[in-house]
């Protein structure tokens, strides 16, 4: 789990400060990243999945961290800044 700038969900929701990501690596081409935008108190406000492939793919295969790997382009993909 990584702190992110603090994201304001409309209708009282919340604002979530923190990106929670968990990768599913097929070791071949891809992988799915199971992603959660949580508040203070851990409450999921946005869940979902994104795949990471193709050059980003190779890239996460070569990078020295592949989890902070997972982590910076996740945040990349929903917009959001880690901190």
């Amino acid at each position: 789990m990584k702190e992110i700038q603090p994201v304001i969900f409309p209708l009282n929701l919340g604002t979530a400060i923190y990106l929670n990501c968990v990768g599913s690596d097929n070791f071949n081409t891809c992988v799915t990243i199971y992603y959660q935008l949580l508040s203070a108190e851990n409450g999921a406000l946005q869940v979902g999945n994104l795949n990471l492939d193709g050059a980003d793919y190779e890239s996460y295969n070569t990078s020295a961290d592949g989890n902070q790997y997972i982590y910076n382009w996740s945040a990349a993909q929903l917009g959001v800044t880690l901190i």
